[in-house]
C-alpha cells in the first residue's frame, strides 16, 4: 500500500511561520523506517505491506510533530493495492510510458 502524507503544526509562534523544522522532524521518522519513501514540497509517500506498518509510520512521524506547536494536522491519501510491491517507482514508471507513446503518435 502506498500513503502519501502531509503533517504539520500550527500554533507555532514563529514570526516567519514555517514548519520545515517540524517537517524535517516527521521525514526523519519516515526515512528511518526503512521503507520505501519519496518527500516532495507537498507530501510524503511511504510504501509498505499492510495498514499496521504504514500506519506505525505515519503515528511516529505525526508525534514527532507535536513538540512543534500548539496542534498537528494531518492530511493522508491511501492506495490499497493488495499483492503489489513496488508501487512508488512502477506507477511513476506506467505514466512515464504512457505519456511517451503519446508523444510517439500511439494509443494512451
Amino acid at each position: 500500500m502506498l500513503v502519501a502524507f502531509s503533517v504539520a503544526p500550527s500554533g507555532t509562534g514563529r514570526e516567519d511561520a514555517s514548519v520545515s523544522d517540524a517537517v524535517a522532524a516527521a521525514v526523519e521518522v519516515v526515512r528511518e523506517s526503512g521503507l520505501p519513501n519519496r518527500t516532495d514540497a507537498m507530501f510524503t509517500t511511504i510504501e509498505g505491506p499492510d495498514w499496521d506498518t504504514v500506519m506505525d509510520v505515519v503515528k511516529r512521524a505525526t508525534e514527532a510533530v507535536a513538540p512543534f506547536g500548539s496542534r498537528v494536522s494531518l492530511v493522508l491519501k491511501a492506495d490499497i493495492r493488495p499483492g503489489y510491491e513496488g508501487e512508488l517507482d512502477a506507477k511513476v514508471a506506467r505514466v512515464e510510458s504512457a505519456l511517451e507513446r503519446q508523444l510517439q503518435g500511439g494509443e494512451s
